[in-house]
């Protein structure tokens, strides 16, 4: 067990005083189309449209509370997680230096420096990213935020918590890879009640490093994570989540960008909520494995909407985003 139930409890008590806890619908158009019950957590509805903003507040609590000194911190992201920390260290008084790839979404990068980051391109994916990250830590004083923390996951288990404490007896969920904090949170929310809920992790055919990894029970990179879901983009999985998720989750699935198109697409017109691609990633996933789910209760994680307009634009035309 990853935490203890009190502890997750006095996390989501931390978070909820920053961010109140979100909304999870049953949407009849996508119980219909799907088959069974199929509830939707809204973590598109946080004050930074992804769930990231939970694990920045725990963050950054373990931060000043055991790095007291502290100026600055610096981190690497897609987005969602450096907007997160972006909004915590200024709320903390420190600075915030963000690396992100080259060409990243021009439109969360525009959200980090909103909410305090100073964002630095580099790289041509979020792991030579992260790289430069840790050497402009030591180069600069400034502390290197992990994408996975132990203290970033308990804050994000709360979305967890929420979900269920609210809708009992869910038969299976389905959360997206990148780094591993929304699986993690899960399973440890899932194992502290002690829970059956089947976990299933969901990951882009094109950025398959967490399925490969979870399939050979070992640690595997991949040369490329090319596809336009952002949040999934990873090629090489963090050891300290899948040493927990390889044990916890049922299994992982791969979905194509076609198929995560046209969930954001099922999305907009049976609820009328956007999602970015790797929020989406879990409806592609039950889309894809919708035979199995006949009679049961399902959850998926729409994890963020933060979809530049332009690819919303394509998707909604009926075309995939495409990334060089």
């Amino acid at each position: 067990m990853l935490f203890s139930l009190d502890v997750l409890r006095e996390a989501a008590t931390r978070v909820h005083q920053v961010q109140p806890p979100t909304a999870q619908y049953c949407w009849p158009l996508l119980s219909e189309y799907l088959g069974s019950e199929v509830w939707v957590k809204h973590e598109n509805h946080t004050a930074t449209g992804a769930f990231k903003v939970r694990g920045g507040i725990t963050f950054m609590h373990w931060l000043q509370t055991h790095h007291s000194k502290c100026r600055g911190i610096i981190t690497a992201t897609r987005g969602n997680h450096g907007q997160s920390q972006a909004k915590a260290a200024t709320a903390a008084g420190l600075s915030a230096t963000i690396l992100v790839p080259q060409g990243n979404s021009v439109e969360k990068n525009a959200a980090m420096r909103a909410f305090g980051g100073e964002v630095i391109e580099h790289g041509v994916d979020f792991d030579e990213a992260r790289v430069k990250a840790e050497q402009l830590a030591a180069e600069r004083g400034l502390f290197l935020v992990p994408s996975y923390h132990d203290h970033i996951t308990l804050g994000v288990a709360s979305y967890a918590l929420e979900l269920m404490a609210n809708v009992a007896d869910i038969d299976r969920i389905y959360v997206p890879i990148g780094c591993g904090s929304g699986i993690c949170g899960l399973l440890a929310v899932r194992d502290a009640m002690g829970l059956k809920t089947e976990i299933i992790g969901v990951v882009s055919t094109a950025a398959p490093a967490a399925k490969l990894s979870f399939d050979a029970g070992k640690m595997i990179s991949t040369d490329t994570a090319k596809t336009f879901a952002d949040g999934m983009a990873v090629r090489v999985p963090v050891e300290q989540a899948f040493n927990y998720y390889s044990k916890g989750a049922s299994r992982v699935v791969s979905v194509t960008d076609d198929e995560v198109a046209a969930a954001i697409r099922l999305y907009y017109t049976a609820t009328h909520n956007m999602a970015e691609g790797a929020g989406a990633a879990p409806l592609a996933a039950a889309m894809q494995e919708r035979e199995q789910l006949k009679g049961k209760r399902v959850a998926v994680i729409l994890c963020g909407g933060n979809i530049d307009t332009d690819w919303f634009v394509q998707v909604m035309r009926g075309e995939t985003p495409q990334v060089k």
